[in-house]
């Protein structure tokens, strides 16, 4: 059983209604997922149905990886129902003509039912035509449902519904009324949540409660159980043996057609392939068996972490030891650290005020033994943030500005050995932060950032002795030696 609820667009009340969804079947064990790099709404799906959401993407992921990892998902959880949240409107992603990134991509790989959400203000028969335009546009997308938000009332609804019905030939399964009460704000990358987690648990009731009052969750039952099994079949072997062919995991996408409408040399990195050293069948590429300690940083502050890529470490003989930067006095008795995304810059003077953690830190790095970081790990392993000290293994102060310096998808190539690559391995990645380092050289950046921003001149990868840190995010999927090259190098400096 599975679907995928997708909207006609943003801010159409994807998260509210798709997370009220997963609460209200929750005693049934929900597996959620959600399309695209996104951290946050995740976490509500977590706390709904008390089950780790996953993320799939396109841009990630090819359809092999996108099958396997949403059947292992289904597997860890012992679920038998997936529900997966879409990105956007259900065909937005990084081009106007491919799939790539969008959500109709990952509803197609899985041969999953979609159900459209819409925000019904002021629609009526017009509330049909959309629905006929998202059906049209392409014929392997199946809509088997609607969902109309913010309906205004039950004429209102009943009018809407008929039209979309009778003209689009598509069941309206509910009618959710206008409610400002029940709908997330658009966000600051996240910001807010961390520091409204009473507030999100009490929503998330409040939605499941909606949900179950408005919504024929018998209906959405029966659609879930809509999809092919023989078509399932038939995408895993296509996607097996289109891994076969070349030994890796191809993400072919020819947009050269295109290249007036998009910036060229981000064309040509969408057309890279990654470095997989995998074997047939596997998700990331394994083979370490020496036993580890990862110390990674897990609390209210450091929140950003795909589970498969921990997941990843631990299928490399890495044992992850959570600490937490903000509550600990001290790292604990561990080979690594690993500090990924979160919200430092929010918390800064807390941190800076945690003076022996920072020793801490600093002292592991200047023993030259491994530390890896993300975005939040990047600028809390920085000198300073907004002038607040930090652990300063990283000699770059990190200022927080009022626009957002990087929001991409990013293709990123190693031009050295570092700690989780080697030199001309090319690896996928995303980038979303408000925050800047004052840096002006290259010299120890590891990363030739093909698609997106990173650090300064399209480049990323801070290297300092045995520390690595970047503004870039990695997904294990993404990047598939991630794993097998960091734990190898965390033995070999052993």
């Amino acid at each position: 059983m599975k679907v995928v609820l997708a909207g006609t667009g943003s801010a159409v009340g994807k998260t509210t209604i798709s997370t009220g969804i997963m609460k209200a079947l929750q005693d049934e064990n929900v597996q959620p997922f959600k399309v695209g790099p996104d951290f946050i709404d995740p976490s509500y799906h977590t706390i709904a149905t008390g089950n780790v959401s996953r993320n799939l993407d396109s841009f990630f992921m090819d359809e092999f990886q996108i099958i396997n990892s949403f059947e292992r998902a289904l597997k860890i959880s012992k679920s038998n129902m997936g529900i997966i949240e879409g990105v956007r409107g259900l065909y937005e992603g990084i081009s106007p003509i491919s799939d790539i990134g969008n959500t109709a991509s990952i509803a197609k790989a899985l041969d999953a039912p979609v159900v459209l959400l819409m925000d019904s203000r002021s629609l009526v028969k017009s509330a049909a035509a959309v629905v006929l335009g998202f059906k049209s546009l392409d014929p392997d997308v199946r809509i088997e449902g609607v969902i109309l938000n913010k309906v205004k009332g039950p004429r209102h609804f009943k009018k809407a519904k008929e039209s979309v019905e009778k003209l689009a030939n598509v069941p309206v399964i509910g009618g959710i009324p206008r409610n400002e009460e029940i709908s997330v704000e658009e966000r600051h990358l996240g910001l807010v949540p961390a520091l409204e987690k009473e507030k999100i648990n009490r929503n998330i009731e409040l939605w499941g409660n909606i949900a179950e009052e408005y919504i024929d969750l018998d209906a959405l039952k029966d659609i879930m159980k809509t999809s092919s099994k023989s078509a399932v079949k038939d995408n895993k072997n296509k996607a097996k043996e289109s891994m076969e062919d070349d030994y890796h995991y191809g993400h072919r996408v020819d947009l050269s057609i295109h290249e007036d409408e998009f910036n060229r040399e981000h064309n040509e990195a969408i057309n890279l392939e990654v470095t997989n050293g995998s074997k047939t069948g596997e998700l990331w590429k394994t083979g370490n068996k020496v036993p580890l300690k990862i110390g990674v940083a897990i609390d209210e502050i450091f929140t950003f972490y795909y589970k498969e890529t921990l997941e990843s470490l631990e299928d490399n003989g890495a044992k992850i030891v959570p600490f937490s930067p903000y509550k600990d006095e001290e790292i604990p008795d561990v080979d690594a650290i690993y500090i990924g995304g979160g919200y430092p810059e929010v918390f800064k003077k807390e941190l800076s005020e945690n003076e022996s953690m920072l020793k801490s830190i600093n002292k592991f790095h200047n023993e030259d033994r491994p530390i890896y970081g993300e975005c939040g790990g990047l600028i809390y392993l920085s000198e300073s943030i907004d002038g607040l000290g930090m652990v300063n293994a990283i000699p770059y102060s990190a200022e927080m500005t009022p626009r957002v310096q990087g929001l991409n998808y990013v293709v990123a190539r190693s031009n050295r050995d570092n700690l989780i690559s080697e030199e001309g391995d090319i690896f996928r990645a995303h980038e979303f932060h408000y925050t800047k380092l004052n840096i002006d050289s290259t010299d120890d950046l590891v990363f030739d950032v093909l698609r997106g921003r990173g650090v300064l001149n399209n480049m990323d990868g801070i290297s300092i002795g045995n520390t690595l840190a970047n503004y870039i995010h990695i997904h294990a999927c993404s990047c598939p030696n991630f794993a097998y090259n960091f734990t190898k190098n965390i033995a070999e400096l052993d």
